[in-house]
């Protein structure tokens, strides 16, 4: 724990914005530099680029001044090992705090190249958007934590005291399968007093963000069977509905008339401060003109606040090889966002529940539970909190939104397990139109830098105080 901290003084925010401006060009091509390194997680990809990236970040590590820099994995729940992950530590002087700066070097997949503007790897700045897979997801992250912390060495130099030790990740969009194990097997090293997830976004270009809550998440895949074997759908169709069509009555019982989650026994979570106008959403999220948006209260609460279900895949023949064939069975695969404050556990219980109850026809069902993760709730009252807050109101020079995320960071859950003494704050460069995941993914250059000197202006005041 910390104790209260004081405010950072205006001549010492500006000599470290001044840090930030003097070396953002070159900070700016480190992101490039990294941008351009395809390393993903996956095996389907070249398992040296991962390697690759994570050395260009070990090197990134020691050119900002850390000594202590290593590569480190922890294996998989099958043995196999995990991916590489850079670890630097710089240690703190005696009573300071010491601070984990969380982010991740992997990225996703680039998908349909024929969709992007740009080569995904080759990035390029356009229109004051930085483009290129991972440009904010999460490389814009990593080098912030960098550039904060070669902003507040070069203002500070030795006089800094607090301690920061880096945990670049290689693995998060593959689900960081070692993570946990990656925990608590270097425990020591990683341990720490406040901990920066930069692993989020922002609300819009100009108004920054702390994110205060993540919904959890479980799955699952639902398998209905029928018959012992397929038949003709001319002979034996009227008395007999197909496994697709009995699954579809199913999967409609997941939600009410207006779109709500009908799953009974579901924490729903109380209504975000702050709302989402409708029309930003539906521009945010692309909507076609004339689709009706699901559920009802506010928008807001809806992403943030209450439970969300999602069917992301089904097994049933493809329209390419279909034939006139009552099929016998049918599998699909649930995804559910659950509210902070719902026990994961509990979560996927209620919907076995619910499919047993709802399964049409005597139809036979098979439930199989999937992964689970914890929902995340903040203490914004802590000093750290308040720390984070009141750097971001410095750096944009406007009031930061205390949001919640609909999506799910589960490694944030094991954090806490493993440290629970330690502050986690949850922030990011991503805003609205960065499409991370999708194609033309890219960061918002002024953003990025904005979101520099606001960690800078953290990491200045956990150096002002105490353990």
């Amino acid at each position: 724990m910390i104790s209260e901290l004081p405010p950072v003084e205006s001549d010492l925010a500006e000599r470290l914005q001044s840090a930030v401006d003097r070396r953002f060009h070159d900070t700016l091509g480190d992101l490039a530099t990294l941008v351009a390194i395809p390393g993903i997680a996956w095996e389907a990809f070249p398992p040296e680029e991962l390697e690759r990236s994570a050395h260009a970040v070990s090197a990134l590590a020691q050119a900002s001044g850390f000594d202590d820099v290593q590569i480190l994995r922890a294996p998989r729940p099958d043995g196999a090992p995990g991916g590489p992950a850079v670890v630097a530590r710089h240690p703190a002087a005696p009573g300071k705090p010491t601070v984990l700066l969380y982010a991740h070097h992997d990225v996703q997949p680039p998908g349909d190249a024929t969709l992007w503007e740009s080569a995904p790897f080759e990035p390029v700045v356009r229109d004051g958007r930085l483009y290129g897979r991972g440009a904010a997801d999460d490389k814009a992250g990593l080098v912030v934590h960098f550039a904060a912390w070669r902003a507040l060495r070069e203002v500070l130099g030795e006089a800094d005291g607090v301690g920061v030790t880096l945990f670049i990740e290689g693995e998060e969009e593959a689900g960081s399968p070692s993570f946990r194990t990656f925990l608590e097997t270097y425990r020591e090293q990683l341990a720490s007093d406040v901990i920066v997830v930069a692993d989020s976004g922002n609300w819009a270009i100009g108004v920054p963000a702390l994110t205060t809550s993540l919904r959890g998440l479980v799955d699952g895949t639902i398998t209905l069977t029928i018959l012992d074997h397929a038949l003709h759908s001319g002979v034996y169709g009227g008395p007999i509905l197909d496994a697709p069509t009995l699954l579809a009555r199913l999967i409609s019982t997941f939600h009410d008339d207006e779109g709500n989650v009908a799953v009974q026994g579901l924490v729903v979570g109380d209504d975000p401060a702050v709302d989402y106008p409708e029309e930003q959403f539906r521009a945010d999220a692309g909507m076609l003109d004339g689709v009706q948006l699901a559920g009802s209260g506010s928008i807001a609460a809806r992403l943030w606040s209450r439970p969300a279900l999602s069917i992301i895949g089904m097994d049933v023949p493809a329209i390419a090889v279909s034939s006139n064939t009552i099929h016998p069975t049918a599998r699909a695969k649930f995804s559910l966002r659950i509210a902070p404050g719902q026990n994961p556990a509990a979560a996927m219980e209620a919907v076995r529940r619910h499919v047993e109850a709802h399964t049409p026809f005597g139809a036979r069902v098979d439930f199989a539970p999937g992964e689970s993760g914890n929902p995340y709730l903040a203490d914004t009252s802590s000093p750290a909190a308040r720390l984070a807050l009141d750097a971001l109101r410095a750096a944009w020079q406007t009031e930061p939104v205390q949001m919640g995320m609909g999506g799910s960071i589960p490694f944030v859950a094991h954090l806490k397990a493993v440290f629970p003494e330690a502050e986690v704050l949850i922030t990011g460069v991503e805003d609205p139109d960065t499409r991370a995941h999708s194609s033309n993914e890219s960061v918002h250059v002024d953003e990025f830098r904005r979101a520099i000197v606001a960690e800078a202006l953290m990491l200045a005041g956990l150096s002002m105080t105490e353990r």
